[in-house]
């Protein structure tokens, strides 16, 4: 009987045709490659399909953090109280030396829903005011948000009175005291 050295002519022709006839698999790379491509296609979609209308709200409530600041700066430089009112459409800045007109909202949908503190000498169908100065410490204050289309959906501006407004918890009223001095 004879037997074929490795290398041999009759060993590769042995491995050739078990390969043409079609027995060959995947390996565990190509098959870890296609995984991979999968999951980095499904990410992206992911991604591109993010609540557009959470990521409206969550600008919006930044501008808004941005121009209380904004206001309750003027207001110390300028020792004048400044109020922040809202409108039908959006806010108004009061008391400013350069006048501010109404601010609409950057989308028509979003609601303001809340504000604290609520003042008593105001009556609830007249529309929510924030003093904003010029007292360096104010009482803490916050301004809740909302999606007119997605009820649910809620963002938070708050200042504990010394540190600056930023968005919060949507549950917090106001901001955590860090520990800081002002």
């Amino acid at each position: 009987m004879r037997t074929s050295a490795a290398g041999s002519l009759k060993r590769r022709l042995v491995r050739r045709t078990a390969r043409a006839g079609g027995q060959r698999g995947f390996t565990l790379i190509e098959l870890m490659v296609v995984v991979l491509i999968v999951a980095l296609a499904s990410g992206m979609v992911v991604f591109s399909l993010r609540d557009t209308q959470g990521i409206a709200l969550e600008r919006e409530g930044q501008r808004l953090a941005a121009l209380l600041e904004y206001a309750r700066a003027q207001s110390r430089l300028q020792g004048t109280p400044v109020r922040w009112r809202v409108t039908r459409n959006g806010f108004a800045l009061e008391g400013l030396n350069k006048p501010v007109p109404e601010q609409p909202w950057l989308s028509p949908d979003t609601r303001v829903l809340d504000v604290l503190p609520r003042n008593p000498a105001i009556d609830s169908a007249s529309l929510a005011v924030l003093a904003l100065g010029p007292e360096p410490v104010l009482a803490p204050q916050s301004v809740l948000l909302g999606s007119g289309q997605t009820p649910g959906n809620t963002v938070r501006v708050a200042s504990d009175g010394v540190q600056p407004f930023a968005i919060v918890p949507a549950d917090l009223a106001v901001p955590a005291n860090t520990g800081r001095a002002p």
